[in-house]
């Protein structure tokens, strides 16, 4: 690759990618991606790689701070939450409520 990125490719079909360069697409600095992981919000660790949902979520993360100048912390409740909200917003569509 010319762009400077180490991209790993997972056994399982996914593109995994290294810390720093998960870090670097996100904008954010690596406690970030520290705290997502104690967290729960993103899989992988440094010696097995990080794939696309955690650089989504790693965006998220960013966007949160940029806009409301959350801390690593908040940032990752905040996630959580809507992880939460979505997922009973789901169960309520399968239960046949409308919301």
């Amino acid at each position: 690759m010319g762009n400077g990125y180490t991209v790993i490719e997972a056994g399982t079909g996914g593109t995994v990618v290294e810390l720093d360069v998960l870090c670097r697409a996100a904008g954010l600095g690596p406690q970030w991606a520290e705290v997502a992981v104690r967290a729960g919000l993103i899989a992988g660790t440094p010696d097995e790689g990080f794939d696309a949902r955690a650089l989504q979520r790693l965006r998220r993360l960013a966007w949160l701070h940029a806009h409301f100048d959350a801390d690593p912390e908040l940032a990752a409740l905040v996630v959580q939450l809507e992880d939460e909200i979505e997922r009973l917003r789901a169960r309520l569509r399968r239960l046949g409520a409308g919301c």
